[in-house]
């Protein structure tokens, strides 16, 4: 199958790689660029746990030297890996989604034991901030970097030979349905199959376009959810 990964390419090039080997055809249109911000410096305190809904959270932040020794909460396998790669070890991933996150914070953690550290972008698809701050948690969010909104001009071709493109966020099913209406694309590209990391995700396309969620919110589900499809077809 062919199929278009809108994920940041540093993301999307892994993913690509593992599409290759199982007779697929990837296809790089990432939905936003990461621009990381310049001078970001994370207030000395007593962080109890690191919370990560983003690879990128970490991933742009300078230095994590000062924080090698807190715990780490990741919402799923791609932040998780890249609190690893930050040096961060005392790392986990749990929850799939912010909701999910939030909860497991919520029974594993006390409000009284300190503060909780949440990296993330300018946007976020879900306000864990606001929901851990309702059950007594003072967070210190630090943004470290912004997502910027890319163009689909210019990949019509692209995108009208592919099988099946994968969302992994709602912002980027928002992006890619104001992108395809702007191109004037949306009668043919609602029949596409359109592979949701949640049903959050698949949310934000309208209810008539073709649309499939993975089972449980992991690359690994999202991978066996395109299997599938192309097995049916």
């Amino acid at each position: 199958m062919k199929v278009i990964i809108t994920r940041p390419f540093e993301d999307g090039e892994a993913l690509a790689v593992k599409l290759r080997e199982l007779g697929h055809e990837p296809v790089l249109l990432p939905l936003i660029s990461i621009v990381a911000r310049k001078n970001i410096s994370v207030p000395v305190k007593a962080y109890q746990v690191i919370c990560l809904t983003s690879a990128n959270g970490i991933r742009s932040l300078a230095s994590t030297k000062a924080l090698e020794n807190i715990p780490v909460v990741a919402v799923g396998d791609h932040s998780l890996k890249a609190a690893f790669d930050a040096g961060l070890l005392h790392a986990i991933a749990e929850g799939g989604d912010v909701d999910g996150l939030c909860s497991f914070v919520k029974k594993t953690y006390a409000p009284n034991a300190g503060p909780v550290l949440y990296l993330s972008g300018s946007e976020t698809s879900g306000d864990l901030e606001g929901k851990l701050k309702s059950y007594g948690f003072e967070v210190e969010r630090i943004v470290t970097y912004d997502a910027v909104p890319a163009k689909l001009s210019g990949h019509e071709v692209d995108i009208l030979n592919a099988d099946c493109v994968l969302l992994y966020s709602p912002r980027s099913a928002k992006i890619w349905l104001t992108e395809i209406q702007q191109l004037g694309l949306e009668s043919r590209v609602s029949k596409m199959s359109h592979i949701c990391l949640s049903s959050n995700v698949a949310a934000a396309l309208p209810q008539s376009w073709t649309k499939s969620i993975a089972q449980n919110p992991t690359e690994q589900n999202v991978i066996a959810m395109l299997d599938r499809n192309g097995k049916a077809e």
